[in-house]
């Protein structure tokens, strides 16, 4: 199970562990259920951890604008398990998007330091 906290009462953060080609990282990242894709990072990250580029992708961002973002391979450990994701640059705080969280129940107790579970669904 991962684990969190809700901080500033209305924003769910997690720790997750990104693991890129010498270097592993552990991040703070912000749970962002109107994100479909993975993660994003910002650009200091993604060359600290030395993440290869495979492209750019056309991205709607929160005011309904489209954008064309760099995307990077990068491995997470989630559930305890290295996994591959795609991570899209930005300029902002990390996101943890729904693709990350598909196959997991999120449980969230929304108050001041509250609890944030992600647990495996079987």
């Amino acid at each position: 199970m991962i684990t969190g906290k809700i901080k500033d009462e209305r924003v769910a953060i997690i720790e997750v562990e990104v693991i890129g080609l010498n270097q592993r990282e552990k991040i703070e990242a912000t749970l962002d259920t109107g994100f479909t894709d993975y993660l994003t990072l910002p650009e200091f990250l993604i060359d600290y951890l030395k993440l290869p580029r495979i492209g750019t992708r056309r991205t709607i961002i929160a005011h309904g604008r489209a954008v064309f973002l760099n995307l990077y391979l990068a491995k997470v450990i989630w559930h305890g398990k290295e996994r591959d994701i795609e991570v899209l640059q930005t300029d902002k705080q990390p996101l943890i998007g729904m693709s990350l969280l598909r196959g997991s129940r999120l449980t969230l107790d929304v108050v001041p330091d509250g609890d944030v579970t992600i647990a495996p669904l079987p």
